[in-house]
């Protein structure tokens, strides 16, 4: 029987516009998706505010691609970045690309891939901007990626962004339920997962104090899971209350 392989991604950094501190985390975000087989990441790194990224270069085998700043207010970085993308887009290689950055520039890039029938998925700040969001697959946002450092642990109450009550995420749960199909109102909760990253690709379980998608459900108290089945209803409406 042959191995299934895991999906080639293409890892693209846009390291003007991404902090290295996500570093450690982005990584394990992807490899959850599959694998990153082209690891680069692109700016100028003689610019002291890059240096971050230089100490984590090898510890992630990421492949720097230098570019100088040669005229002011040109964006040579982006557009490297774009000619490289479009190189490995053509060679068929891959199965998705990540690319990493706020910057809106990028939505056409992403657009054009998807295009080809490919995904796309995107990790930056929450201030990036909506087109870039919703161009991505899936939208990772870089603030649920942060990790403080050894010597700063006894601020992560401060750092740590404070999570969305679980039941503000009813809404887009109960739209991803009504639009799919069932007889009987149980439908399958993989399912609802994918449905609402195809409604909202910033759509983060993690952003509202959960582990898992099924612990978010829960903790709506909106909906009765099924979870030896793998499924789920909404509640009706004389068991909310409860």
């Amino acid at each position: 029987m042959p191995d299934i392989r895991p999906p080639r991604l293409a890892v693209l950094i846009d390291a003007d516009n991404t902090p290295a501190k996500i570093a450690d985390r982005l990584f394990e975000e992807i490899a959850k998706i599959g694998e990153a087989s082209v690891r680069r990441i692109y700016g100028n790194f003689a610019d002291e505010r890059l240096k971050g990224w230089t100490d984590v270069l090898t510890r992630h085998a990421i492949i720097p691609q230098q570019q100088f700043a040669y005229t002011t207010g040109k964006n040579a970085t982006d557009i490297t970045l774009v000619i490289d993308a479009m190189d490995l887009l053509h060679s068929g290689r891959f199965d998705g690309f990540c690319l990493v950055s706020s910057d809106s520039d990028f939505t056409r890039l992403a657009l054009r891939i998807r295009e080809q029938g490919l995904d796309v998925f995107g990790f930056g700040n929450k201030k990036a901007a909506e087109s870039f969001q919703k161009a991505c697959r899936r939208f990772t946002h870089a603030e649920n990626l942060h990790q403080p450092s050894p010597s700063n642990l006894a601020d992560t109450t401060q750092s740590k962004p404070v999570p969305q009550s679980p039941k503000t995420a009813t809404p887009i749960i109960l739209k991803a339920i009504t639009e799919m199909k069932s007889d009987d109102g149980w439908v399958a909760l993989c399912g609802v997962g994918s449905q609402i990253v195809s409604l909202s690709p910033n759509f983060d379980y993690k952003a509202y104090g959960s582990k898992t998608l099924s612990d978010l459900v829960r903790n709506t108290n909106a909906f009765e899971l099924d979870q030896a089945k793998g499924r789920i209803r909404p509640k009706p409406a004389s068991q909310k209350a409860n």
